[in-house]
């Protein structure tokens, strides 16, 4: 399934290529008690990750973002404790613009963490935010600092 995955991702940049659309998303900081961050490694992208997607027509952002918690990483119940940033990205041919949310699981709340779709995750996991996993993406990496420093970013994803 991970081959489908890159391969209608090539497809989808190659119209993207074309049709230069602008596109709205949404990422989620995962914190849970202790502090961790979640993290995702996608089937379709190298790299670790924030969970998060893209924002439907008519959706809302928090709902977008309570949509892609359920759909990812099986996440049902959390608080939204403030925007991080929101960002622009020209990758992939898209006039993207991406909101991070930071947001807090209550105590016990990291158990519920999970892969809840085999075919877009690979993998999930819980981790201390300076003992991050290898193969962090670039852009999370810039997140999480930004968070550590408490900064509200903006700009290039």
């Amino acid at each position: 399934m991970a081959l489908a995955h890159r391969l209608v991702g090539k497809a989808a940049r190659a119209w993207w290529f074309v049709t230069r659309p602008r596109t709205l998303g949404v990422r989620a900081m995962v914190l849970d008690a202790q502090g961790r961050v979640a993290l995702v490694r996608h089937t379709f992208a190298a790299g670790w990750a924030f969970p998060g997607g893209g924002v439907k027509k008519g959706e809302g952002f928090e709902a977008a973002l309570a949509r892609e918690l359920r759909e990812e990483v099986a996440i049902e119940t959390f608080a939204v404790e403030r925007v991080l940033g929101v960002y622009h990205s020209r990758r992939e041919y898209k006039d993207d613009h991406i909101v991070i949310f930071v947001v807090r699981l209550a105590e016990g709340g990291e158990a519920a963490l999970a892969k809840a779709d085999a075919l877009e995750i690979a993998e999930v996991g819980w981790f201390a935010l300076d003992a991050l996993p290898e193969g962090v993406s670039p852009a999370t990496g810039r997140r999480i600092a930004e968070y550590r420093a408490g900064a509200t970013g903006g700009g290039i994803w």
